[in-house]
């Protein structure tokens, strides 16, 4: 599974962050996704980026609680 998220959509809520930190960044306005080297990624699907199995049930809980709907996984 891949994860990204679209910041035109983003509420800056920060939910993501709580339920998933390890995958999550909230800056104060906006989420982004972090890659495997812990790094925020760029903007949108450009910050696509891999779900380790072990995070998985935390990405997915994160994408439902979204209240923007801004989290997308793919596969």
């Amino acid at each position: 599974m891949q994860v990204w998220i679209d910041q035109s959509s983003c509420v800056g809520n920060g939910i993501c962050e709580e339920l998933c930190p390890d995958l999550f960044e909230f800056d104060g306005n906006l989420a982004y996704t972090r890659g495997s080297d812990g790094r925020r990624q760029p903007d949108g699907f450009d910050g696509l980026v891999d779900v380790a199995e072990h995070l998985a049930e935390d990405v997915m809980d994160a994408a439902e609680e979204c209240p923007a709907s801004c989290i997308h996984l793919v596969g």
